[in-house]
């Protein structure tokens, strides 16, 4: 079966150590849980119970016992000594809760049932002692403390012998402990020794088929490099031919990078021609603007001109109505002046007076008559003069109308040959900046034939090295082949 030789390193080197050491780890792993569950029980389960049954039993054994004993010798008072047991009970019963709730075995069991039985009998006796304390009876405190000698000792001594209990299955502990840690040290020895055992065979099996892999490469590496060699020859070959052709292309290039330049001097200046072509264009522009401003300007007072002659117009018939009216007054006047001279001539003598009024009106009537006629006569050329006015207005309108047209047709026209203009502008900018990246890509075409060509003589320089360089890896592939 035919195995790659990377593939033979990694087995060799890599999975079977992998192997070897994910063993001894997974065992050490599960060897030190074991030992540290030893540790974790022998201290939560003995060492702490140990404790809480030590401060049961003193607090039995001293706390009240000794309250008793100060009380009676007056040390203390009886209000002191019945707050010091009853803190001795908080504290037995706190303990003692404590010391059930850790793993107990069955026999601890049985033996806590048994102290839990004589905690009734003492805690009697304490109550009793608790109600003469509060009665402030001094005289019974002798024959209570006989009493809780009596209730109090077998007590301890159960409690003394729960300690005991601890004492011995921390010991259990202690040698499961130690038997874990031999296992685990012959475990070690029996792997190193293995190791060793089975290492030096497989090695020499990896290193054998390692040598027969290394010597098949060999082999081809000298076959493959002769074949190198003579490619390298051909290569530097047509190193040379190529380096021949570049440098035709680079005279090419060199040529064309000239004309490039002329093109875009030739552009530079077409783009200035064009520029003040636009800068005229542009002035003519505003000079037809301001001018067609002046002709709007124009037109607004020629329009404000016949909004004044209309007004005019008005005015002259209200005129011309006013003198109609002065007209017929006169005429009525007149008949008035007519009747009245007849009526005078009736009257005779009388009426002298009132013929010589009558034809003084009758004067001041002919005199009204003829300048109402004047009037009219006057209104009629004001008239014909307003239409004339009207006429030439109109006219003027028109011009001012047809002159603001040919001004927007000049504008137009000026914007569109402004618009040719900056077309034509942007056209010859185009060309030079296109004749500038042209001249900039032929300098990179140069650049990079340059590089071409410097890499040409490189590589042939390469295969020159490389030839030299085969030859000493044959040499050595040679070598090598005979220390194998």
């Amino acid at each position: 079966m035919n195995i790659k030789l990377s593939t033979k390193l990694y087995w060799g080197f890599f999975v079977a150590p992998a192997i070897l050491l994910l063993v001894i780890s997974f065992y050490s792993i599960v060897s030190f849980s074991r030992m540290n569950q030893q540790v974790v029980t022998l201290y939560d389960d003995r060492i702490v119970p140990l404790k809480e049954l030590k401060l049961v039993s003193d607090a039995y054994a001293v706390l009240v016992v000794d309250a008793v004993n100060k009380a009676d010798q007056e040390i203390i008072s009886l209000n002191a000594a019945l707050e010091s047991i009853d803190e001795a009970q908080q504290k037995i019963k706190l303990h003692w809760q404590s010391y059930r709730q850790t793993n107990l075995t069955s026999e601890e069991q049985q033996i806590a049932r048994e102290v839990e039985s004589l905690f009734v009998p003492v805690n009697l006796r304490i109550t009793q002692l608790k109600q003469a304390l509060e009665t402030d009876d001094i005289s019974q405190l002798d024959a209570y403390n006989g009493q809780l000698y009596t209730v109090i000792d077998p007590l301890t001594e159960k409690i003394q012998q729960l300690i005991n209990l601890q004492l011995d299955v921390a010991a259990q502990e202690r040698t499961k402990a130690q038997s874990v840690y031999s296992k685990t040290l012959l475990l070690f020895g029996l792997i190193t020794l293995g190791s060793l055992v089975v290492a030096s065979p497989i090695g020499y099996s990896f290193s054998q088929s390692i040598t027969k892999t290394l010597k098949k490469t060999l082999q081809v590496v000298s076959e493959s490099s002769i074949d190198i060699a003579i490619a390298a020859e051909q290569q530097e070959r047509t190193a040379s031919q190529q380096a021949v052709a570049i440098n035709e292309i680079t005279t090419t290039m060199n040529e064309l990078s000239s004309s490039s330049k002329s093109t875009a001097e030739q552009a530079e200046f077409s783009v200035s021609d064009a520029k003040q072509a636009l800068n005229l264009t542009e002035n003519g522009s505003q000079a037809v603007e301001k001018n067609q401003e002046a002709m709007k300007n124009l037109r607004d007072k020629v329009d404000d001109i016949a909004q004044q002659i209309i007004r005019l117009s008005e005015q002259t018939n209200q005129i011309g109505k006013i003198s109609k009216l002065v007209s017929d007054l006169a005429n009525q006047t007149n008949m008035l002046a007519f009747n009245a001279a007849v009526e005078a001539i009736r009257a005779g003598e009388h009426g002298k007076g009132f013929a010589v009024v009558a034809a003084e009106i009758r004067k001041l009537s002919d005199e009204s008559q003829k300048s109402a006629q004047r009037i009219n006569t006057l209104v009629t050329d004001i008239h014909n003069a307003i239409n004339s006015t009207v006429l030439v207005t109109e006219e003027g309108s028109k011009t001012v109308v047809y002159g603001v047209e040919i001004a927007q047709k000049t504008a137009s026209a000026l914007m569109g040959i402004s618009d040719a203009v900056n077309n034509v502008v942007l056209s010859h900018q185009q060309i030079y900046l296109n004749t500038q990246e042209q001249a900039i890509a032929i300098a990179q075409v140069l650049e990079a034939m340059n590089s071409i060509n410097q890499g040409t003589n490189e590589t042939a320089n390469g295969l020159k090295i490389t030839k030299t360089g085969l030859h000493k890896l044959n040499q050595l592939v040679f070598e090598l082949q005979s220390s194998i």
